[in-house]
């Protein structure tokens, strides 16, 4: 993959999770004291449950898009790809609500999309490898 294609996947990726997470907290916050999205019934999650994860997503959104910081970029990613798989998860637990493929799915499909994302992260982005090279043949020496 050339660079501009992987400039070019990483932003849509990145610019797709923001949206949707950012959006969806966004929108838990306004409407988590009148309307609990008809899942607080069904998961048996406090209402207060969703304030909580809408503070973080929107934070998250904002943190996976602004420049530096690639530490904090490590744990908003971290906290997206958990709030995600928890979703499908506590969705497929309680045997899903309304269309139940759709509330499996989605979330999966954004995870996805968000390793895809934390994969592509420019160097400036990243805090180091993951594995530094080792020296020597039994390791760090």
């Amino acid at each position: 993959m050339t660079t501009r294609a992987k400039n070019i996947t990483y932003w849509t990726t990145t610019g797709l999770i923001a949206f949707f997470i950012g959006g969806g907290g966004a929108g838990q916050l306004i409407q988590f004291q009148r309307n609990p999205h008809g899942v607080v019934p069904v998961l048996g999650y406090p209402l207060y449950f969703f304030a909580i994860l809408g503070i973080w997503k929107v934070l998250g959104a904002i943190a996976i898009l602004v420049p530096r910081y690639p530490r904090l970029k490590e744990w908003a990613y971290a906290g997206i790809f958990f709030d995600l798989t928890g979703a499908a998860a506590s969705c497929a637990a309680v045997g899903g609500y309304g269309a139940y493929a759709f509330h499996v799915l989605a979330p999966l499909i954004l995870t996805g999309i968000t390793v895809a994302s934390w994969a592509l992260r420019p160097q400036s982005r990243t805090i180091g490898l993951l594995f530094p090279a080792s020296r020597g043949q039994g390791g760090i020496e």
